[in-house]
């Protein structure tokens, strides 16, 4: 990356961290699109690494409101997705997979503002677990399946039980992508090069996580979602 394109993408990793330390989604969301955007090689292992350290931080801060059981499910269902996500970076080109990327995040956006309440059966946790597998796995995003079965869970059961799945999710991925040769040195040196960026974030979200309205944030995230995707279906 250039200086240009670090700072950039670092001050977005910044308020992605931040929003994802406060409401438990985001970061992916916020994070990929730009990357399409700017630096579409690393997608979707650097997003991936970031998450890994950001997730471990907000589920051991809310350890004591994990939801253990539907985790379980999620995380069931998330490793059969996985090998979905690899057929697909396997199967699309770059520019396909930009088209991907664009479509998954207005979907997953307008989804997640659009779902009324409902309580979450085995099946509806499984199948969560099924389509994040497939799409964090290919594009980086994962988030918007989970927010939507935990999204009128108390907010602390959210934000750690949807941390714990995305750790044992990305852990997932990042193993069949190693094994795959998919993970370029370059991807993994761009994201340590957003660490601090991502440390600055999680810390800031600690300080405000009990005071801040979620709800009215997660809007602004799936509103800020759609445009990002919208930009990367006009480019691809």
């Amino acid at each position: 990356m250039t200086w240009t394109t670090l700072a950039m993408v670092s001050t977005i990793v910044i308020f992605a961290s931040f929003v994802q330390g406060i409401t438990g989604v985001g970061f992916a969301l916020l994070v990929a699109p730009v990357l399409g955007i700017l630096a579409p090689t690393m997608l979707p292992v650097a997003v991936l690494v970031l998450m890994l350290p950001l997730n471990f931080y907000v589920a051991w801060r809310e350890r004591a409101a994990l939801d253990f059981r539907s985790g379980a499910w999620i995380s069931a269902g998330r490793f059969g997705g996985t090998f979905g996500g690899l057929w697909v970076l396997v199967a699309l080109s770059a520019n396909h997979l930009n088209l991907l990327i664009g479509i998954s995040t207005i979907a997953a956006a307008v989804a997640t503002l659009a779902m009324p309440v409902f309580r979450p059966s085995r099946g509806v946790y499984l199948a969560a677990g099924l389509i994040t597998g497939i799409t964090e796995t290919a594009t980086g995003i994962g988030g918007p399946p989970l927010a939507l079965v935990y999204q009128h869970h108390p907010v602390a059961v959210m934000r750690s039980t949807i941390a714990m799945c995305f750790l044992v999710g990305e852990l997932l991925s990042l193993a069949f992508l190693w094994h795959a040769g998919r993970i370029a040195a370059a991807s993994l040196m761009g994201a340590a090069q957003l660490l601090p960026a991502l440390s600055i974030g999680a810390l800031l979200s600690r300080l405000v996580h009990q005071r801040v309205n979620s709800r009215a944030l997660r809007i602004f995230v799936m509103s800020f979602s759609i445009l990002s995707g919208a930009v990367l279906l006009i480019r691809a």
